[in-house]
């Protein structure tokens, strides 16, 4: 059951009415595959006199008691709510229900393993889904102390937010007196009791169950030594490289309890790896809890190995920043997550091996805000969050990734010890405690005497992206007169002040190096650059230098020229991902033509060395080619971008990441006869690429390439489950089925995904990747009137995460043409009272196809 709605609103009056203390949850994991029982007992306090209410989603509830009196569930449960009347000073209630398992990635999930038949469960509780598992006051500003009692098999590992006790054998089917889960089989009974937690807010509370493999470790803190555990399902174990996540892991807590001045404030670090997994991790209490695709079956891209790193420090940044200081309202969801984003990749920067992971925020993060912040639902930083479905729409690009982007900004304009005192002070002033943006802004100002009033209006309260363009006059080859300008969209007209660099380069021995650098404060539309007076016009000027500041930027005339004639030229990574972005903005927008961009990236691609910034390089031109080149010219670019990556792929240095990666891409546009008969080759073995050793993810790639160009059939997909029938190999089977360029295939996917209701999240998603996949784009033609006909009902009848990842994934945006635009349109203009998050995703569609036809406009000229 969806569950109903929570307001800001009401938020507000509960926590005036209610104050909690403690719960204390009993969990039955025995009774079945579809249900467990529940019990919660919570302590709290209240207005004496006044009605409130609990919440809870489950299929029944048996047993309300409320200071010794019996409340009749019919008459006060309903809706995912438990209304509780006349209620004390001090109350104590307990609800007895039966909890549903979920197949969704949400509340409590259960998976069963293909390869030994085991389950695994694992809780997903942001935002609104801990009441799937026990009673509870949702709301981040209501903490209390958790106390959990789990039965279940006693073969098990049970983790959660305290260490993990000693079980007791509650029984055996047969057998008994294992009290040590390693000792136990699978017949045997036992019951775990967690000590209390520490204060904390439900959701980042977590329970994990099942025969987990686990890998333990030890770190010292300030706080003494802490345990450390890395986890993940048996038949996993093989690829587990624990050494590699604890190295990381190890890194972090240095790194931030010398940053923030505060020691670890918890008892123990369990990282579990956790399969069907929707997001990347989640910051629960000591017990993170991580998608297993970060457990690598074969070789995967260096870019993959950063990200991997900085989502473990990203969650270990939360153990503080918003697990021991938590937001008060999902208002500042923004702050909570762009912190850890920001902190994470400055530790990751200075403290590990990936020195260069500002260029990987410059590449991935911040072009993931600028296209957000380039959408008609953008919105300002600090999000107004009138209730939890605006919450669960705003796991965005903004909420992330330009957050990130401008405290990275923030940093820069008070200063980077300013900023680390302030963080000192605010976690010493408000640990345990709720939180709001002022608090922390008050903190900042206090340590770097900046008045953030107005750069907090300007920056958070505020939507969209500026653009900064240099002017420069010259005479004889000297700078007579430079400075910026700064523009604003019609539709967030705000101009705002900018901490940044300008950078002047020249070419010298065939690359362009660094001769002069200015740092300064510019503000309104247009800012003087005095220091450039006077000195030689370089090749290549560079607004934003070092990437301080959060805006789209453009380069001069003669600065585009020159990097654009010498690309290669460009030989530190950060001004060479900063010059791409400005060129890919430019496409974006309309203002380079989307084949020039292939073009570009095509001289590129071989000699690209940078993992992050070649998976950028094959994101965008598969991105150009699929939808921004003009439809006349795009069967030309896309078989001149097929051999270019062919011939890449060949080219490139056995076993690197770069042959992965342009392997990869290839496979994905691979259609000529050339193309087809050296995947085949490659997949039978009777071809090789030097180097390059087949492993079973690869072979799914090169299947997955041959079905969607109708070169392999069902029964060579499901030959190849057989042989890898696992849990993977049951999402890649469902891709490459769906990917077949049959009006069968897709009709199959279609009902399988988004008319029936039952595939597990990854499958869906799996299937929704196969389902978009097609070189002839007439197939997905008969599903523009079938997708917009489905929206309500699928809004509607399915769990959040199902509903947006259906919405999103089964889009025919590779249409891309005037149709698909006219049909979302007249879909958005007939359903003016749809569910909001359900307008803003389709409304974000639309944008998605309108720049695309921009675009093709652009090219076709």
């Amino acid at each position: 059951m969806p569950g109903k709605n929570l307001t800001r609103d009401e938020a507000a009056a509960r926590s005036a009415i209610v104050s909690t203390d403690s719960y204390a949850v009993s969990l039955d994991l025995t009774t079945g595959p579809d249900t467990f029982g529940t019990v919660t007992t919570v302590q709290f306090r209240a207005t004496e006199g006044a009605e409130s209410f609990i919440d809870l989603c489950a299929p029944s509830v048996s047993s309300i008691v409320l200071n010794g009196e019996s409340l009749d569930p019919v008459e006060h449960y309903a809706d995912s709510r438990i209304r509780l009347p006349r209620l004390a000073a001090r109350n104590t209630l307990t609800v007895e229900a039966t909890g549903a398992y979920m197949n969704t990635g949400e509340g409590m999930h259960r998976f069963v393993d293909p390869a030994d038949g085991e389950v695994y469960l694992y809780t997903q509780f942001e935002v609104p889904d801990s009441r799937r598992v026990f009673a509870v006051f949702e709301q981040p500003d209501l903490k209390a102390t958790f106390q959990f009692t789990v039965t279940a098999p006693a073969h098990w590992q049970l983790i959660s937010n305290q260490p993990t006790p000693q079980p007791v054998t509650a029984g055996s089917k047969p057998g008994a007196g294992q009290t040590d889960s390693s000792d136990a089989t699978p017949g045997d009974i036992a019951t775990w009791t967690f000590e209390p937690t520490p204060p904390i807010s439900s959701y980042i509370t977590a329970l994990v169950a099942g025969p987990y493999a686990v890998v333990r470790d030890e770190v010292a803190t300030r706080a003494g030594t802490v345990p450390l555990g890395v986890f993940c399902r048996r038949s996993m174990e093989q690829y587990l490289d624990a050494d590699n996540v604890l190295e990381a892991t190890k890194a972090g807590f240095t790194f931030f309890e010398e940053e923030f001045d505060q020691p670890y404030p918890f008892a123990k670090y369990d990282q579990i790896f956790t399969p069907e997994y929707n997001a990347g991790a989640m910051e629960n209490a000591g017990c993170v809890t991580i998608v297993e695709a970060y457990i690598f079956r074969g070789k995967v891209t260096e870019a993959i190995i950063e990200r991997r790193a900085l989502t473990i420090l990203h969650e270990l940044a939360h153990m503080w920043f918003g697990d021991l200081v938590t937001m008060k309202w999902w208002d500042d969801l923004w702050l909570n997550e762009s912190f850890a984003e920001w902190a994470s990749t400055t530790c990751q920067a200075e403290a590990t091996q990936w020195s260069q992971a500002w260029t990987t925020f410059a590449t991935a993060e911040k072009a993931w805000a600028y296209r957000q912040d380039q959408l008609s639902s953008t919105h300002p930083i600090a999000a107004d969050m009138v209730d939890l479905e605006a919450v669960e729409v705003n796991f965005d690009g903004i909420t992330y990734a330009k957050g990130a982007s401008v405290l990275k900004q923030l940093v820069a304009y008070v200063g980077r010890e300013p900023f680390r005192d302030g963080l000192r002070s605010y976690f010493a002033k408000h640990a345990w405690g709720n939180t709001t943006l002022a608090d922390l802004l008050t903190e900042l100002e206090a340590t770097s005497g900046r008045d953030l009033h107005t750069w907090s209006q300007l920056w958070l309260e505020t939507a969209g992206v500026n653009t900064l363009v240099p002017q420069v006059t010259s005479q004889d080859g000297t700078i007579t007169a430079a400075s910026i300008t700064q523009t604003a969209p019609d539709e967030w007209p705000t101009l705002r002040p900018h901490r940044l660099a300008v950078g002047c380069y020249d070419l010298v021995d065939g690359e362009f190096v660094r001769t002069h650098r200015v740092e300064l404060d510019i503000d309104g539309a247009s800012t003087p650059v005095p220091d450039l007076v006077g000195r030689p016009v370089p090749d290549l000027l560079l607004v934003n230098d070092d990437d301080l500041a959060y805006t789209k930027i453009r380069l001069d005339e003669a600065s585009l020229a020159a990097a654009l004639a010498q690309p290669r030229a460009l030989v530190d990574s950060l001004p060479r991902s900063q010059v791409l972005a400005a060129a890919w903005d430019m496409t974006r927008d309309g203002e380079m033509a989307a084949s020039d961009y292939v073009s570009l990236a095509q001289q590129l691609l071989p000699f690209e060395t940078e993992s992050n910034l070649l998976r950028s390089l094959i994101e965008q031109s598969s991105t150009a080619v699929l939808t921004y080149v003009a439809p006349a010219k795009r069967a030309a670019v896309t078989a001149g971008l097929e051999s270019a990556l062919l011939d890449a792929t060949r080219e490139a240095a056995g076993g690197s990441d770069a042959q992965l990666q342009l392997l990869t891409a290839w496979a994905s546009f691979a259609r000529s006869p050339q193309s087809l008969e050296l995947l085949r080759g490659l997949l039978s073995g009777e071809q090789a690429l030097d180097g390059l050793t087949v492993d079973q993810d690869i072979r799914w790639t090169l299947l997955t390439a041959l079905a969607t160009a109708g070169a392999a059939d069902e029964t060579e997909i499901d030959a190849e489950l057989e042989r890898d029938d696992t849990a993977t190999g049951r999402e890649k089977a469902a891709r490459a089925l769906a990917a077949r360029p049959t009006a069968e295939a897709k009709e199959t996917a279609w009902r399988d995904a988004v008319e029936h209701d039952g595939l597990p999240n990854a499958v869906l998603a799996q299937t929704a990747l196969g389902f978009g996949r097609v070189h002839d784009t007439a197939l997905l033609e008969p599903y523009v009137e079938r997708y917009h006909s489905a929206l309500s009902s699928v809004w509607e009848s399915r769990t959040h995460h199902i509903a947006e990842s259906i919405v999103v994934r089964f889009y025919p945006h590779v249409l891309a043409d005037q149709h698909l635009l006219d049909a979302t349109v007249a879909w958005l203009d007939a359903n003016p009272e749809a569910p909001s998050g359900l307008r803003r995703t389709v409304a974000e569609n639309r944008d998605t196809v309108a720049r695309a036809l921009k675009a093709q406009e652009r090219d076709a000229g």
